[in-house]
Formats: structure tokens, C-alpha cells, sequence
């Protein structure tokens, strides 16, 4: 059956347009129940069960089917999520009003009802010839909704009734809107609030925390106090950023200080923007990482950023007018020039809320169900939440999600989502860490998986159309020890002519990536894979990244080759880039390439190829140093891992060998080559990636330390920069040099992706090169994949594809890209903080000998260098009488009582595990040399008690 609507547009050029928009309607649409005889079996994909088996509901005893309207799925997700609740019918009206108000949980519903065991059935309502209603006049877009989503409740009701006469089978419509439910029950449908249909389900109690708190007027502390100013409706905060009343931008919580907060302000105004926010009734309920609307205060109200440290440690709900005094706290006096733009948020454009970790604060009045939840995440705010399972949930990791912020609430409310286990333990933290870094590590979906090749594979004829055999070439891989997703393999061998061969050979995993599929969509979505200690989220399916992509040695693997021929000056004659099909002849560690170098008596193919490599990589790197490059260092941690139990057993700092720079270099050059090639054939949509030059404020900190020990250091190039760093030698102080250049990395800029036609500034700045790229680790890296497409369309290797030569598309691929492989870091950072923390709780308490990186007003920060550890150790404790400090910025240095401490000063230390805060333990770090009364611990006991209760609310920060 066919309905058809028309109707007449008029067109820009002034002519008139009839639109006939056509509308069919089918008999053949099945209702998902199992052996329903009028249907016929007529539909596919996951159905219902035949008889419910769901848990008992004292409200409706017999079984039943649930048909939830749009704001239940919208609102309470995490309920329909739960594996107790099945058989659930999904309307078409319902799942289109979904998709357009949420992707998130668009995303969440699809995986649910794709899901064989939870029984959900998408009902294609709006094309069944029964359950289709037209537009009545006067009836708005909403109304007619609700009203669809009534007639397929009913329908189902009565066509169930069909299947036999014994059948009692019911369809329950699920609706938190009152006047819908009423409605329904007029109609003899039978019909229930969330809340009422959850709370029957007596044998699932707990199900009940997961309900989202969603009427503010219920959650109302008794005092009603308005606490906050109201937030202004989206039309008048449109119209004042127009206006330029308002300014839009990114609200940024402190990490130190729960009172204060900036917002980046979007757009290219240079002046205001950063603004800071001080105060609870400023910052005005927005949470981190909200897009809000700010309104900039006069002058005459503007603060300077402040130095306290805050912790909101508060239980009390009312105690605003103690939140006001440490508000006056924070106004100290300031110089004018120290102060900033200064704001206060008027309105809320668009939340950015997510599941928050975190621990739970149970309430001290027995027998509570209100409690407040302690996010692991110090930039986000308590949340407060109802709950029967206080004393299971004690002590364990949990994830809440907010569901509002009324005017008159201290805090947000929120309800439980799911518990993550035990605090301390390794899976929990694990969970935990890749939650709070937004690490995409869910196993890969059925749908995904579908687009690998199938096993056993092997290469075909069609594979080598537009490929190179190079199978007879000596090819090996050196990579870490363990690694298994190798991406690179090099060979190097004399021509003829005298010259050398020197070729870099990439997986070639576009070949198995096809864009636009659900494998593409995945990894694009995922950008990095990320590397734990002693776990790897992978960007793209193990058979992938382990086996089919990954060049082992004695495989035949698909490629894609960089070839140069050179002279035996390294100067680059002629580059040749093609898809390729090698045989690695060795897959060696790093170790093993080193020792085959050295070996007087090793001359075989392997060893000939790799010390060629080697030759020429230092001529390499010499070159690229005299252009500027800097060689920074970084404290790097390797954990050796007990064998049963996987917990750290040894701690070192890695050790880098002549063959891990042999291999640096190829790849760069690799890097630089294919930018340049891309760049070339595409000057509007090439995937670059660049390092801006950090300004010289930066180096403030560098130049003021080399100069505390009578060295210059030169900052206006990154020539004279690599250059002075090379002078910096002391001879009674070697590891000076060491810790001068980790100092100089902690100056730079972060490199990023971008869009070649989105622009000008393509110079990479630690690198000395004035372009470059991401071309040599596509097994682990988004980016490259995108630059091998580049780069195959460019050498005719493969065809392209609309998105490729989108530079809008492109620029947001980048910014995604930018935002994982950030996450990433930090999630790699905190997993390494986590295991030395595993470390030293085995160990108990050590001295050792560390360098001083930074002083600051009342701590210095030191690094350790023989477990590449770095920690504060303060001067000033609660419940102590402070030592006298006096700090000069300029040289600088801290003087505590009559010992002044400077930059790179030598130091012995205590390191302990502080569990006296189970959310947020911590290394704890106390000077042992040089002797200072009553601030230095003497090197057999420990004065602390590390696991009383912390009571530390207020301490003076950097």
C-alpha cells in the first residue's frame, strides 16, 4: 500500500517545485514474538522470547513484553542495559527520535538490541499498514509521536491475544510522561512509570540505583536555599554571543583548586582567551569539559590565578557560607599585572557529561540512602547519589553518571551505574584508568569482525595487481623485545653501480582496511592502539595487528615499500614508494641487531644488510643534528613482571642501544620522504603532522636552572638550543647533561596532526624538518593508514575515495586523532604510576639518591634516577609547626631554614606508598640528605603514620 504526500516549494531562482514524498506501507511485518501464527515468522535478527522469562513483577505477575517511549530509552539506558531487563520492543517512532537527540545513546541501544541474549525486537512500526498514523491538524510533531508509540502498544496487545486462546502474553508500554500514561490507560493499555515498573521488580533490588534521578523537585534539600543564579535558555545565550554580550567557550575545572576554573574561549580572538572563574556561584553548576556561555565581569572584579591548593573534602551539604571563606581565601594580593580576565558562567550551551569512576562517601547518618560519590577525577564534582548498597559498594570502585544540577543543590545528582570491583586491585585500576582516559577497549563487535579475511589467507593473484614482488630481498625487523604487532622491516644492499639500496617496508594495512566499513569506522574511532605495562588495547582485531599485517620473519606479508637508492654519504639519489610483497629473512630485538653489528665474526647477509643500515643512520643523524634537531631525554620505566602473580618485581630505567637509533632514523627519513610526496600530489588534503616552536617564555625555567650552574643556554633556534645543550657538559657532574635536556622536553609544544589545506605553518620544530608525516606504524596508528591511502593514490596503487580529498573531514579525523593519541599518553602515564605504586607497596620503604627538576614555594620536585622516577617532597604538613621558607623565582631556589636548595642539587630521598587515601594513593617522598631539624627523616624509621585518615584539606600549592 502506497501513501503519498505532495506538496509545493518554491526555489531560489523565484520558480515552483511539486515534491511528491511517497510513503509505503506492508502487511508482511513481523511482530517479533516467536511462533505467532498471523505473522508467520515473518521477521529476521534477534526476537523475543516466546514466553517471557523475566524477573517476577508484582505489578504485572504474568509474562510480558516491555514497549518503552523515547524519553525512557533517552533517560534511563543504563537501566535498560542491565541483563535483567529483556524483551524489550523497540519501536521504529522511538529509535528515529533517539537517533536525533543522541548519539551516544543511539550507539548504546543499537548494541543492545544486536545483543542475541537480551531479546530486544526493532519494530518497524511507521511502515506497518496497522500501527501507521498520519499528522492530525493541529497536532504537533510530539504529540503525534506519543500517539504512534500508543497505537503499537495496542496494537501488540490485541494481535498477541491471536497467537492462542491459553495466551495471557502482555505488551507493558513504559513512559515517564503523565499525561502519555494517562492516555494509555483510557485506552485499556496497560501502562507504567519506569520507576513504578523497576521498583516491582522485587528479586532485582539493586536495579533501582541505576534509575536516572530525573525530577528535581523530589531531590529538593529540605531548606530549598537557592544556592545558584538560573542558567538562561539556549535562544537568549545564542543571542548574546551574537551580540557579544557572552563569549562561548570550553569550561576547564582546576586539577588543585575545586573553586577555581578557565574557559577556553572558541574562536580566533586573541585577547580574553582564557577567562577564570572563582567562586561555587561563578563557576555556576558547569562541569568539566561543558561548553558554556561566560560573562566577563569589569576589570574592577578581575582575580589572578591562585596559588592554593583546595580539595573539596566537605560532607555537609550547607556549608556554603564555609565555601565563601575559602573564597576570600583565595583573593590574595596581587599585582595588577598578574590579574586575568574574569567571568562568571550564565548558562549551559551543550553538557559534556560522561560516566564518571570514582569512590563512594558513605553518608555518617545510619541507615542513609543518600551518599555522596567521590569522583577519581579531582576536576569533576561530587555527585550525589541514592543508594541501598552503600556497605557492598564501600571500599570499591564505581561508576556513576550525573542526571542533573537543581539551583538549590551544593552538588550534582546522579545515580549508580555499575560496580568495578575492588579498589587496588590490578583489573579494577586497569578498568578504571582506560574509563577516565576515554580509551575505546571493548572487544571489537561481530560487525567489525566481519571484515576480516577469512583464515586460512594466503596472497592471491588479484593482491599482486599493482605490487611488487620483493621476496628475494634480505629484509629484517628490529624491534622491542615481546613486540608482536611488527609494522616496519629494512634491508640495505650494494647495486651495481657502487651505490647502496635502502629500503623501509610498512605493513600494509589499508590493503585490509577498506574505507567506510565498520573495521574502518572502528579504528578511525579508536586512532592509537594503547600500551599499558602489561596490557595493549589494539587499534585494529589481533588477526590484524599479530598475524595477517604483522612482518614475521618467514611469512610472505603485503607491504608497502619505500626505496632509495643512495651514495655511501647517505645523500638520497633517487626514492621510489610501491606496494610491495616481502619475506622477512629475521625478526631480531633490538639486543640481538647490536650484538650481530659487533660480532667480528658474524658476515652473513643479515649482518652485512644491518651494519650498512648502521653506517648510514649515524651519517643521518649527524646531519639532521648540525640542521638543528634536538636529542631530548625522557625518564623512561621498564617493569620486570613476577612470572605468576604479574606483579612487579623490579623497576629500571630502559636502556636505549645503538640499534634503536639505527632504526629512529630510517623511519624519519621514511616519514619526511612520503610528506613530501603527499604534499606534492595533494597540497589541499595531506595528513601532516607538526611541532610547533614552544614561545620563549617556555624556556624561562631551562635558561634560569643552566644558569644557576654557570651555563648559557641559547633559546632563539632550535639550532643554538640543540647546540648549547651539547656544550652543557660538566665534568664533576655528568648526569647534569641528562637532566638539563629532560628539563628542555618538559619546554616543548605537543606535535600534532593536521590538514595540509587547513594551514601554513607545516614546520616540525624537534625534528628540524619543514614537513613531516606519520607513514611507518599503520598496525598502530589512525594517521597512517590515512597517509598510505594518500600515498597509493598518488603512486596509482589504489583508487580514492570522496572523504580522502575532504579537507573538512580530514581536519576532524586530526582532531579526534590529537584527542586519542593525548589520552593515550596519559593512560600510559598513569598505568606506569599505578605499577610503581604495586612496586614500592611490595617493597616497604627505600632511600635513594635523586636530583632536584624544580623548587617551588614550599616543595621541590625531584627525579630518581634509577627507577627514572619522578615525586614532591613538601616542607609543610598539617599538624606541624612550618619551617621557615623563603623562595626566589629568579634564581631559583628555596631556602628552609638555613639550607638553600637549587635546580639539579643532589639529594637522598624516602620513597613510601601513602595508602591513607585509598581513592588517590600516592608515592610519598621525604628528605633524608641533606640534615635539616626537624624536616629531614632519619634513613631507619618512618615518623608517619601513612595509613591514618587523611585529614589534609588546605595546603599551600605551587
Amino acid at each position: 500500500m502506497l501513501k503519498s504526500k505532495t506538496f509545493l516549494k518554491k526555489t531560489r531562482a523565484g520558480g515552483v517545485m511539486k515534491i511528491v514524498r511517497e510513503h509505503y506501507l506492508r502487511d508482511d511485518i513481523g511482530c517479533g514474538a516467536p511462533g505467532c501464527a498471523a505473522c508467520g515468522g515473518a521477521h529476521e535478527g534477534p526476537a523475543l522470547e516466546p514466553q517471557p522469562q523475566d524477573p517476577a513483577s508484582s505489578l504485572c505477575p504474568q509474562p510480558h513484553y516491555l514497549l518503552p517511549d523515547t524519553n525512557v530509552l533517552l533517560h534511563q539506558i543504563d537501566v535498560l542495559e542491565d541483563p535483567a531487563i529483556r524483551n524489550v520492543i523497540v519501536l521504529q517512532t522511538v529509535l528515529q527520535e533517539v537517533r536525533n537527540r543522541s548519539a551516544p545513546v543511539y550507539k548504546r541501544i543499537r548494541d543492545v538490541t544486536n545483543n542475541q541474549e537480551k531479546h530486544f525486537y526493532t519494530f518497524t512500526n511507521e511502515h506497518h499498514r496497522e500501527t501507521y498514523v498520519e499528522q492530525e491538524q493541529g497536532e504537533n510533531a510530539n504529540d503525534r509521536n506519543d500517539r504512534a508509540i500508543r497505537v503499537a502498544a495496542k496494537w501488540y496487545n490485541e494481535h498477541l491475544k491471536k497467537m492462542s486462546a491459553d495466551n495471557h502474553l502482555q505488551v507493558i508500554f513504559i513512559t515517564n510522561d503523565r499525561k502519555n500514561k494517562e492516555k494509555a490507560v483510557e485506552e485499556g493499555i496497560p501502562a507504567f512509570t519506569c520507576e513504578e515498573y523497576v521498583k516491582s521488580l522485587t528479586a532485582n533490588p539493586e536495579l533501582i540505583d541505576r534509575l536516572a534521578c530525573l525530577s528535581e523537585e523530589v531531590n529538593e534539600i529540605e531548606s530549598g536555599k537557592i544556592i545558584f543564579s538560573e542558567h538562561l535558555p539556549l535562544s537568549k545565550l545564542q543571542q548574546g554571543i551574537k551580540s557579544g554580550t557572552y563569549l562561548q567557550g570550553t569550561f576547564r575545572a582546576s586539577r588543585e583548586n575545586y573553586l577555581e576554573a578557565t574557559v577556553w574561549i572558541h574562536g580566533d580572538n586573541e585577547e580574553n582567551k582564557e577567562i577564570i572563574l572563582q567562586g561555587l556561584k561563578h563557576l555556576n553548576r558547569a562541569v568539566h569539559e561543558d561548553i558554556v556561555a561566560v560573562e566577563l565581569l569589569p576589570r574592577s572584579q578581575w582575580v589572578a590565578p591562585s596559588s592554593v591548593v583546595l580539595q573539596d573534602e566537605g560532607q555537609n551539604e550547607e556549608d556554603v557560607e564555609k565555601e565563601e571563606e575559602r573564597e576570600r581565601m583565595l583573593k590574595t594580593a596581587v599585582s595588577e599585572k598578574m590579574l586575568k580576565p574574569t567571568g562568571r558562567v550564565v548558562g549551559i550551551i551543550k553538557r559534556n557529561w560522561r560516566p564518571y569512576c570514582g569512590m563512594l562517601s558513605k553518608s555518617d547518618i545510619k541507615e542513609s540512602r543518600r551518599h555522596l560519590f567521590t569522583p577519581a577525577d579531582k576536576r569533576i564534582p561530587r555527585i550525589r547519589i541514592e543508594t541501598r548498597q552503600a556497605s557492598t559498594l564501600e571500599g570499591r570502585r564505581i561508576i556513576v553518571a550525573i542526571d542533573g544540577w537543581p539551583r538549590n543543590s551544593r552538588y550534582p545528582n546522579g545515580h549508580f551505574v555499575r560496580n568495578l570491583g575492588d579498589v587496588g586491585e590490578k583489573e579494577t585500576e586497569t578498568e578504571v584508568l582506560l574509563l577516565e582516559h576515554d580509551v575505546p577497549h571493548k572487544p571489537f563487535s561481530q560487525a567489525v569482525l566481519s571484515f576480516l579475511p577469512k583464515m586460512p589467507w594466503s596472497i592471491t593473484e588479484k593482491d599482486m595487481k599493482n605490487r611488487e614482488d620483493l621476496r628475494h630481498l634480505c629484509i629484517c625487523s628490529v624491534d622491542p623485545p615481546g613486540c608482536t604487532d611488527i609494522d616496519d622491516a629494512l634491508h640495505c644492499r650494494e647495486l651495481k653501480n657502487g651505490n647502496l639500496e635502502v629500503g623501509v617496508h610498512i605493513a600494509d594495512v589499508s590493503h585490509f582496511i577498506r574505507p567506510g566499513n565498520a573495521l574502518d569506522q572502528e579504528s578511525a574511532r579508536r586512532g592509537t592502539t594503547v600500551y599499558l605495562c602489561e596490557k595493549r588495547i589494539d587499534m585494529v582485531p589481533e588477526l590484524l595487528s599479530s598475524n595477517l599485517c604483522s612482518l614475521k620473519c618467514d611469512v610472505d606479508r603485503l607491504a608497502f615499500s619505500c626505496i632509495w637508492e643512495m651514495n655511501h654519504n647517505a645523500e638520497i639519489l633517487k626514492t621510489k614508494f610501491t606496494k610491495s610483497v616481502i619475506n622477512s629473512k629475521a625478526s631480531l630485538t633490538y639486543a640481538e641487531a647490536q650484538l650481530r653489528i659487533d660480532s667480528a665474526n658474524r658476515n652473513d647477509d643479515i649482518t652485512t644488510s644491518l651494519r650498512g643500515l648502521n653506517k648510514l643512520a649515524k651519517i643521518l643523524k649527524k646531519r639532521r643534528i648540525e640542521k638543528g634537531a634536538l636529542t631530548l631525554s625522557s625518564p623512561e620505566v621498564r617493569f620486570h613482571m613476577d612470572s605468576e602473580t604479574h606483579d612487579p618485581i623490579d623497576l629500571q630505567a630502559k636502556e636505549l642501544r645503538e640499534t634503536n637509533s639505527m632504526v629512529e632514523e630510517f623511519m624519519l627519513l621514511a616519514n619526511i620522504s612520503v610528506a613530501k610526496k603527499i604534499h606534492e600530489e595533494f597540497s589541499e588534503h595531506a595528513l601532516l603532522r607538526k611541532h610547533p616552536a614552544p614561545p620563549p617564555s617556555n624556556y624561562e625555567i631551562l635558561v634560569k636552572a643552566a644558569r644557576s650552574r654557570n651555563l648559557e643556554i641559547k633559546t632563539d633556534t632550535a639550532k643554538s638550543l640543540a647546540e648549547s645543550l651539547d656544550r652543557a657538559e660538566s665534568p664533576t657532574f655528568p648526569y647534569l647533561n641528562t637532566l638539563l635536556r629532560i628539563l628542555a622536553t618538559r619546554c616543548m609544544m605537543q606535535a600534532v596532526y593536521f590538514c595540509s589545506g587547513m594551514d601554513n605553518d607545516f614546520h616540525h620544530y624537534g625534528l628540524a624538518s619543514p614537513i613531516y608525516t606519520h607513514f611507518t606504524s599503520p598496525i598502530r596508528r589512525y594517521a597512517d593508514v590515512i597517509v598510505h591511502r594518500l600515498l597509493a593514490v598518488a603512486v596509482g596503487a589504489d583508487c580514492t575515495y570522496p572523504e580522502l580529498t575532504d579537507k573538512h573531514k580530514l581536519a576532524d579525523i586530526c582532531k579526534n586523532l590529537n584527542f586519542r593519541h593525548k589520552m593515550a599518553q596519559y593512560a600510559q602515564r598513569a598505568s606506569v604510576a599505578f605499577h610503581t605504586q604495586l612496586f614500592f607497596k611490595s617493597r616497604g620503604i627505600v632511600s635513594e639518591e635523586a636530583y632536584i627538576l624544580f623548587v617551588r614555594k614550599n616543595a621541590i620536585v625531584v627525579l630518581i634516577p634509577k627507577y627514572g622516577l619522578e615525586g614532591t617532597v613538601f616542607f609543610e604538613e598539617k599538624d606541624k609547626p612550618n619551617p621557615r621558607l623563603i623562595y626566589d623565582d629568579e634564581i631559583p631556589s628555596l631556602k628552609i631554614e638555613d639550607t638553600v636548595f637549587h635546580v639539579f642539587d643532589k639529594v637522598k630521598v624516602k620513597i613510601m606508598l601513602d595508602s591513607s587515601n585509598l581513592q588517590h594513593q600516592k608515592i610519598r617522598m621525604s628528605l633524608v640528605e641533606p640534615q635539616i631539624p626537624g624536616i629531614s627523616i632519619p634513613t631507619d624509621t618512618s615518623n608517619t603514620d601513612l595509613n591514618g585518615p587523611e585529614k589534609k584539606k588546605i595546603k599551600l600549592g605551587k
